[in-house]
């Protein structure tokens, strides 16, 4: 019996100070591997940049477009 009480706090410290750092590792690397975009993922998000940035582009040559063709269109809006 005495064994078995000596035994108990061994493993409390040795669950502190090993078993809960380790676990707590564990789970960070997990959840910052799982939040990282997957390749297609990258793919997407890139060509969506791309779509956005010539919309972008149209919109602006649109816009300078009607200032010179209808002046004073942006306070009819």
């Amino acid at each position: 019996m005495h064994f078995v009480e000596a035994l108990i706090p061994l493993v409390a410290i040795l669950s502190i100070f090993v078993v809960l750092p380790w676990m707590r590792m564990h789970y960070k690397s997990k959840e910052r591997s799982q939040s990282a975009l997957t390749g297609d993922e990258q793919l997407a998000l890139t060509e969506l940049r791309h779509v956005a940035e010539r919309m972008e582009a149209r919109l602006v040559t649109l816009e300078r477009i009607l200032d010179a063709e209808a002046p004073g269109w942006r306070e009819r809006t």
